[in-house]
């Protein structure tokens, strides 16, 4: 059975290191790909919101399975295409995919179905919300109501941030995304990303993550999509993992089904654990990025037979097999992201890098020459994976291989995973 894997970054990469070890899988397609993805698949060009040039490539290439790595596409309506045409598609349908696509969607659901998050309120242009705010304790957390790209989030320190960050949506900052702007109460705790595969009726967890958002050590600087993670999440205990699935997860199945759009795809929950317990932040529709990497790089089952299961709504007959050690990733960037950087630097020493056999290198913005050469084509570039019995060990085994890594332009975080290092310590003693 052939397989077409959308996307094009190091959580499309890790999906297509995972695929390629399935029994299942035949010849593997990625649209667009990557320099990296292209040793596991063949890189083609077509364009993902053409529906009808993506099921004429998969009727001619025996493209049994599509799987989707990005949000866009499943906002856009692929799965309720391809499956029209019999063509198995792992995600959520449009509807579902409200989720994501829309803020206001979740908190109302959330309030709907009594499922713990930030108390909040919904504003359109012309409403109140200035004098909404003057009455809003600090921190509070500005969202546009719609996709942007991981930037329409602003956690405002007083209230001009605040009356500025509204006034960025309704301005036209993010586009049509900003339309309507939720307000929201600041959770206070430590975060978490929490995983778990549906079909529908049942949702199968799996193993926790937690990841880096600010560019810098200690937490520090501007947000980007994600600086590093690692996997299992110490803070998120057996206690807690039940009470998510109890709470959240399953909360979430049964009401969007109840509502005529029934989950399938992996569901993936950022979470504050909060002294309330487990709240939920916001919802995405897809695998976290840099999260899927650390969770690929421990898959030890056939990834394949669970993704047409949650497609079929047959997860239940599904078991999965985990590496029992940690994992962590750590994202090469190239200088100046988040905010300005430049392209087209070569990246050497690459295959040094990844001789132990405990290393993955997941490129995120790479091509690849003719020659075999890889140069950086992005912001977030490359992803450092490591396994080890610690999530310490795995640290030192990627700074490791980034030591070996010789590309000038580039950057990256020294204290990915210090949570859980620290936790880690202190079972030590």
């Amino acid at each position: 059975m052939g397989v077409l894997l959308i996307g094009a970054g190091g959580r499309e990469h890790a999906l297509a290191y995972a695929l390629s070890r399935s029994q299942m899988a035949g010849d593997i397609y990625c649209t667009p790909g990557n320099g990296g993805i292209a040793e596991y698949a063949k890189c083609i060009d077509l364009d993902a919101s053409d529906h009808q040039e993506l099921i004429k490539f998969c009727w001619e290439n025996n493209v049994g399975l599509v799987v989707v790595g990005p949000e866009q596409p499943l906002v856009e309506g692929i799965v309720e295409s391809l499956e029209a045409e019999g063509i198995k598609t792992f995600g959520p349908t449009k509807k579902a995919a409200q989720l994501e696509a829309s803020k206001s969607f979740t908190k109302e659901f959330c309030t709907k179905y009594k499922i713990p998050t930030a108390s909040y309120q919904v504003f359109a242009k012309g409403d109140d919300f200035e004098g909404y705010l003057k009455d809003c304790a600090l921190p509070v957390v500005i969202k546009a109501d719609g996709l942007a790209a991981g930037k329409g989030v602003t956690i405002a320190q007083s209230h001009e941030e605040a009356l500025d960050a509204v006034r960025a949506c309704f301005d036209g900052r993010f586009g049509s995304a900003g339309g309507k702007v939720v307000i929201e109460d600041c959770l206070v705790g430590e975060e978490a990303s929490f995983f778990a595969i549906c079909d529908g009726e049942y949702a199968m967890e799996l193993p926790t993550a937690q990841d880096h958002k600010r560019a810098f050590e200690g937490d520090e600087g501007p947000n980007t999509g994600g600086m590093g993670a690692y996997s299992p999440a110490p803070v998120m205990t057996d206690v807690l993992r039940k009470q998510v699935m109890d709470e959240i997860i399953m909360p979430t199945l049964k009401g969007m089904k109840a509502d005529g759009a029934p989950y399938k795809g992996v569901l993936y929950a950022g979470l504050m654990i909060t002294d309330k317990g487990p709240q939920l932040i916001e919802y995405n529709v897809r695998f976290g990025d840099p999260e899927c990497q650390v969770l690929m790089a421990r898959l030890r089952s056939d990834i394949a037979p669970v993704l047409m299961a949650s497609s079929d709504g047959m997860l239940d007959r599904m078991v999965h097999r985990f590496d029992d050690r940690a994992a962590i990733t750590v994202v090469m960037a190239a200088k100046g992201y988040p905010g300005n950087y430049e392209s087209g630097s070569e990246i050497k020493g690459l295959e040094e890098a990844a001789s132990d056999p405990d290393i993955m290198i997941f490129h995120a913005g790479t091509r690849r020459d003719e020659e075999g050469r890889i140069f950086a084509t992005g912001g977030r570039v490359l992803n450092i994976t490591a396994l080890g019995k610690t999530v310490g060990e795995a640290r030192d085994k990627a700074y490791a291989a980034i030591d070996k890594i010789d590309w000038p332009e580039g950057f990256y975080r020294k204290d990915i995973g210090w949570r859980a290092i620290e936790r880690e310590k202190g079972m030590d003693k």
